[in-house]
């Protein structure tokens, strides 16, 4: 619940900085101000920069197109052109003080009308050059101020004086007492809680320093934050949304949060190219756009639903004693499937997920919902080693999904793929061999790991492929296939493969590799990269058209998601007799079926058309995929219940029933498989 000692919401806007000519970013922060549902911005107008060429025009379009998209702008006056007298750095004030109320003037002319607010740049690192001399004194900034205050209130603007940080007092006091503040309207702080201000007193004892001296001069000023942000350089992406709420609760009158993208890495800082890493990671989301947890929950119910997510939850010091079974990607599809097996018969699960994919914190809250008192949650990535290796002490069993699921982000990312995939998984085999224990490790790996099979010749049908290969055709693809690792994704799903495999010889841990086909059921929210089943009877539910890359031929064994974890509990219940082995696992030879007969099957039980383009094939699919389920059968006497026809009505019946179909955003839908 919100404070109640605030008297009302504070305003809350964006701070974002964009460079002259960055036409293309402009409009991308339009889209996500409008998507994450807050219209005031706080952006930097250069003082440097209005005198090169081309910037005038820039400026001119920037505001007009802000303003045309109903964005409320604070432009933040800043940064001094060269001129002689004044040492080489852009946050100097200028050797002659009347110039930046001067500059105000000009701006306030050409785009006073876009603008109720005017921010006066606070960056005093006065030196000045006088005849020679050095004159460090602040007396000179405030002058500087103080004329541009005055001088923006008789052209009708508030003023706000920007963000002191790390927040001073004295020097406040200082301002207040040579009558500066008399033209101001509000006053600006900023923090930048344990990531700069690794000394934080908290913003309530920081905001009362300020009103104590505005209160000593009997000073009637609104406060501002009007700059905070944390930096996700760890990967704490749950510290972000806390010192987001937390800054929220606070009695400031307006609040900018830094930012909505993280800096492109071939940008330098004020500071410096690349000499703090932190600068790099403020924003709400990422350089590849893809969003952190705090912008998805802004975009999924906007500032005001902001503390309905009290299902979320994040420990930096475990203090259990209570043994657990661990699923990292324990938020997505499967892992819900298997934490509400697991739960249901009383055990004590820790559900390990950073929650990047799109929709799995409904899954998280639903189990939260269903399980109280049995659930443990941990909002973490699998790149926070030492939390990760906190978490593997008490876990029982090791259930790995958290992945990055598509071929197709893969190869536009294959940075993140490897993190996530490969460097995650080795995170978690060092977690288990440091561990005292050595829990056990259940991994899911891919048929992607086998490439796109065009060794095995096809034969082409109406509605699908079917390989001439008599083996295959009976009973697919079996364990001894060679390994092809084709694509960024198969790489780094093979790799991690491998490593556990290997580490299972090496040092002896108990793992079992699961190469999956396609998994279907409950809880999925099937994209146009990943569950695609899922994908199509959302869209036929929805009314909404896709595209299939390649015939619509290719052929895949599906498996539903009950009798995959039936699958995995047999493994833990068998451990010492499958440990240190691969099972291809999925719905074998009696469970295939291709997408044009998925699409006949969709319409036989929704009644339902599907509107379907086509497109050419994409690296790395296969025409025909279907697991040989025979070796896992003969080790644990497995093999799956649901067929087709029987899996496909049972998530209709679901999907109908939670109603998951309105809640998606995703407005392209391509399949892959």
């Amino acid at each position: 619940m919100i404070n109640a000692e605030i008297k009302k919401t504070p305003v809350i806007g964006i701070l974002e900085w964009f460079r002259p000519g960055e036409y293309e970013e402009v409009k991308n922060a339009i889209a996500d101000l409008k998507n994450i549902g807050i219209k005031n911005l706080r952006t930097g107008i250069s003082w440097a920069d209005w005198y090169v060429e081309g910037t005038q025009e820039w400026y001119d379009w920037m505001f007009e197109q802000l303003h045309q998209n109903e964005i409320e702008i604070l432009p933040c006056f800043l940064y001094t052109p060269p001129s002689i007298g004044v040492v080489a750095k852009t946050s100097s004030p200028p050797k002659y003080l009347k110039a930046y109320a001067d500059f105000i003037d000009v701006m306030i002319t050409r785009y006073g009308k876009y603008f109720e607010w005017v921010e006066l740049w606070n960056e005093p690192n006065n030196q000045i050059e006088y005849d020679f001399t050095l004159d460090y004194s602040w007396n000179k900034f405030s002058t500087m101020i103080d004329m541009a205050a005055f001088w923006a209130k008789e052209r009708g603007k508030k003023t706000l004086l920007g963000g002191m940080s790390p927040i001073d007092p004295n020097w406040l006091q200082m301002m207040a007492e040579k009558g500066t503040l008399e033209n101001i309207d509000a006053i600006g702080i900023h923090g930048f809680p344990h990531v700069f201000d690794q000394q934080w007193e908290g913003w309530k004892e920081n905001i009362n320093h300020v009103k104590k001296v505005l209160e000593r001069f009997d000073l009637k000023k609104e406060l501002w934050i009007s700059e905070v942000g944390f930096s996700t350089w760890q990967c704490d992406e749950y510290k972000q949304f806390e010192e987001f709420k937390n800054v929220i609760q606070t009695s400031a009158d307006r609040i900018y949060w830094y930012s909505l993208k993280d800096l492109a890495p071939k940008n330098a800082t004020v500071g410096g190219f690349h000499l703090d890493e932190r600068e790099y990671h403020f924003g709400l989301k990422k350089i590849d756009d893809s969003p952190k947890l705090l912008y998805k929950l802004l975009a999924k119910k906007g500032v005001k639903a902001i503390f309905d997510h009290d299902y979320l939850h994040k420990e930096y010091l475990l203090n259990t004693d209570e043994n657990y079974i661990l699923i990292t990607g324990g938020a997505g599809f499967v892992g819900t499937n298997l934490a509400s097996r697991l739960l249901q018969e009383g055990k004590r699960v820790m559900i390990y997920d950073n929650l990047c994919r799109d929709g799995v914190e409904e899954n998280l809250q639903w189990l939260k919902k269903e399980y109280p008192s049995s659930l443990l949650i941990q909002i973490a990535d699998v790149k926070e080693t030492r939390l990760l290796e906190q978490s593997v002490q008490h876990a029982e069993a090791i259930f790995h999904f958290s992945a990055q699921v598509a071929v197709t982000t893969s190869l536009i990312n294959p940075l993140h793929d490897f993190q996530v995939n490969l460097e995650g998984t080795f995170n978690i085999l060092e977690a288990i061999r440091k561990s005292s224990h050595k829990p056990p490790l259940f991994f899911t790996s891919t048929n992607k790991v086998y490439g796109n099979l065009t060794d095995v010749r096809m034969i082409e049908k109406k509605t699908r492929y079917i390989p001439e290969d008599k083996e295959i055709q009976l009973r697919g693809v079996n364990e001894k296939r060679a390994l092809d690792f084709h694509s960024p994704y198969g790489c780094s799903k093979g790799g991690a493969d491998q490593y556990i495999l290997d580490y299972s010889r090496s040092f002896g841990i108990k793992t079992v590799v699961f190469r999956m086909s396609c998994i279907y059921g409950p809880h999925q929210f099937g994209t146009e990269d990943q569950g695609w089943v899922a994908h199509f009877l959302i869209n036929a539910l929805e009314n909404k058209p896709i595209t299939i890359y390649g015939n619509g031929k290719q052929v895949r064994d599906i498996l539903y998601v009950d009798d995959l974890v039936e699958a995995f509990l047999l493994a833990h219940k068998h451990i010492d007799l499958v440990k240190g082995e691969v099972f291809n696992i999925g719905g074998g030879a009696q469970n295939t079926v291709s997408l044009l007969e998925l699409l006949e099957i969709i319409k036989d039980q929704t009644g339902e058309n599907i509107n379907t383009s086509f497109e050419e094939w994409r690296t790395g699919d296969q025409q025909y995929y279907v697991s040989n389920t025979t070796k896992f059968h003969e080790f644990t006497g497995w093999e799956p219940k649901y067929s087709v026809d029987k899996g496909i009505d049972s998530i209709i019946n679901w999907l109908t029933a939670n109603r998951i179909t309105s809640k998606r955003t995703s407005t392209k839908n391509e399949i892959t498989v």
